[in-house]
């Protein structure tokens, strides 16, 4: 899979320092995921909060510990589904036939969904399995391991239960014989989930789970960046069984690791294991510290027999210890160097092997100092004859010394090997000699190569960002794909609410033009909220023509400037007052009316509401 390396990310210390927060405060290790991606789900959640830098969102962290489930949600993006890539799983059901085709009478089926996010995957794997060998004998035959980074999506995934819609893509035969509804939801079939074993698991961290028959990791590695992608397919490589086959994403290539996989069909994305061509050297523990192709144990820990044993070593050997004396000469060294056993306990300094054939006090300092060997290499010494020798020197602490101060100084003699080295450099002279013509006639054809290779090189290097582009779309895609369901949640509540708003409304309407009795509702402010058919029929102003208007600058029949103190006194006193006014309705006839204030009661807004009755003529 081509990815930009850790090293053409952009960096920044402070998005750095925060994701290192992450790792100490909750154990999410972001630091192989890529950059651009991290850094666009971080800038989204710290909008929603009103953070600008990273520095400050850190801080919000501190603080505010009930963020982290909320920015784990933004930053483990989730987007899964059952059958997703219909024509994928659809080739995928051939190699799940020959699998259990082979394994009739075999172990049981191992399958890992790494990446399972909210379980629709592994439960589609199920249901694969179950189609091809029965749901009864899914468990006994088959072991599916769903494993995701997101405890919250795994909680989710071991629910099994899934809205309608996520169920779309999930044929109606299959949604009848595994489903089970309810309410609005579908509940996945119990017996299929026994097959099925969730457990958190951190791809680029944690052990991967062994002898795995098949494997998908779908749209997971993108996330990652190259170094990191190459880490985890050695171990996904490590995991599959010989003949296992490895499921991934539309936006996974695998370019960059053939040696590792071989497609199998590449346009699905499906892969076999290829086996390692070259495997990883084992590691020497620091204890075994001795000569090329030597293990020697520590000298404290067998005495007179390891001295013994050290004595017959092939090569040259002289222990120097913490006081920088001589404190052990094998026999080989006494012959190269002429030394004795007279010499064991001398300082070394004193010996002329400490400065010929070359200064060796130097080399005992850095060795101790930074507690690893040294190697001087094509050391040429000159013996009394006059004849030139080579060695090769390693100067080591000794294992098993706890304070790291003594010393075993190696001698290997490569006059040898020296003399084949400068015997091949003259025939190298001599061949290069005679091939000088055949060079010139191939100078042409290599010159083409270059540039050949070179065009190839610029291919490939563009094919690689391509197809670094091609993951950055595809999470870019699935983000966008999180958010349109976030905003398609949002949108269905609002729309709720304005229905509900409405009925509201609708209910407020009929209220008013059922009350026979003049209603207005003015705010703090004096400015009509509200204004009933009995104002309009008594006074000639309809509705629209008031909303929003002070009520005391109104052209109506009511003796406004005698009602304003009154009306101000409610909003402020939050007391009832009651008037009874001489004016004129709007047919031009005197009449007297009653108008009472009462302050509006159970809501955040002050304001006042005013009902104006006419008064019935008294009898003469």
């Amino acid at each position: 899979m081509s990815s930009a390396s850790p090293k053409d990310e952009p960096q920044d210390d402070e998005l750095e320092a925060l994701l290192a927060y992450l790792n100490r405060a909750r154990g999410f290790d972001f630091s192989g995921y890529k950059r651009t991606s991290l850094s666009r789900r971080l800038q989204k959640r710290m909008q929603t909060v009103n953070v600008q830098t990273y520095g400050e969102y850190l801080d919000y962290l501190q603080v505010r510990p009930d963020e982290f489930p909320l920015l784990f949600d933004n930053l483990l993006i989730n987007v899964t589904g059952f059958f997703r890539d219909a024509e994928a799983w659809a080739a995928l059901e051939t190699h799940v036939k020959r699998l259990v085709e082979r394994r009739k009478s075999g172990p049981p089926i191992r399958v890992w969904s790494a990446g399972c996010a909210s379980g629709e995957e592994p439960y589609t794997l199920a249901m694969l399995f179950a189609e091809i060998i029965g749901p009864s004998q899914l468990a006994q035959q088959v072991k599916i391991y769903a494993t995701d980074l997101d405890e919250e999506a795994l909680n989710q995934a071991r629910q099994a239960v899934y809205p309608a819609k996520a169920l779309e893509a999930v044929a109606e035969p299959l949604r009848e014989k595994y489903f089970s509804r309810v309410g609005t939801s579908y509940l996945f079939n119990k017996d299929l989930r026994r097959a099925v074993i969730f457990g958190r698991h951190d791809l680029a961290q944690d052990a991967p789970i062994s002898r795995v028959d098949l494997l998908s990791c779908r749209n997971t590695l993108m996330y990652f960046n190259g170094e990191t992608q190459t880490r985890i397919l050695n171990r996904l490589h490590f995991a599959i069984a010989d003949e296992g086959v490895l499921f991934l994403g539309k936006a996974e290539m695998l370019l960059t690791h053939t040696n590792l996989f071989t497609p199998v069909d590449l346009k699905l994305r499906i892969f076999g294991r290829s086996p390692r061509a070259h495997p990883t050297p084992v590691r020497m523990s620091p204890a075994h510290v001795g000569p090329v192709g030597e293990t020697a144990p520590p000298v404290t820990e067998v005495g007179k027999l390891a001295q013994s044993a050290f004595q017959l070593l092939p090569f040259a050997q002289v222990v120097v210890d913490g006081n920088g004396k001589v404190a052990l000469i094998n026999v080989r060294a006494t012959t190269m160097f002429s030394l004795s056993a007279r010499d064991v306990g001398r300082p070394f300094h004193d010996l002329e092997l400490s400065y010929r054939p070359v200064d060796l006090r130097s080399s005992i300092d850095q060795a101790r100092a930074e507690h690893r060997t040294v190697h001087l290499r094509d050391v040429e010494r000159v013996l009394s004859s006059g004849e030139k020798t080579y060695l090769d020197i390693q100067i080591a602490p000794v294992p098993g010394d706890s304070s790291l101060s003594s010393i075993v100084i190696v001698f290997h003699e490569v006059t040898q090997f020296h003399h084949l080295q400068h015997e091949l450099r003259r025939a190298n002279i001599e061949l290069e000699a005679a091939h000088e013509e055949l060079q010139s006639t191939s100078e042409e054809l290599e010159t083409t190569n270059e540039e050949l290779q070179s065009t190839n090189e610029e291919l490939e290097t563009t094919n690689e960002e391509l197809q670094s582009t091609n993951e950055e779309l595809e999470t870019m895609n699935e983000e966008l794909q999180s958010t349109n369901e976030e905003l398609q949640t949002i949108n269905e509540e609002l729309r709720q609410r304005g229905s509900d708003l409405n009925e509201v409304n609708s209910f407020l309407g009929s209220i008013l033009s059922s009350i026979t009795t003049g209603v207005v509702v003015l705010d703090s402010e004096l400015l009509v909220k509200a204004w009933n058919p009995k104002m309009e029929d008594m006074w000639g102003l309809r509705s629209d023509e008031v909303l929003g208007k002070h009520f005391l600058n109104l052209d109506i029949g009511l003796p406004l400037e005698l009602l304003g103190a009154p009306i101000r006194a409610c909003v402020s006193s939050d007391e009832e007052v009651s008037r009874i006014v001489d004016c004129t309705n709007r047919r031009g006839q005197s009449i007297s009316c009653r108008v009472s204030a009462s302050p509006l009661r159970g809501g955040d807004a002050p304001g006042v509401i005013l009902l104006v009755e006419e008064m019935s003529p008294q009898p003469a």
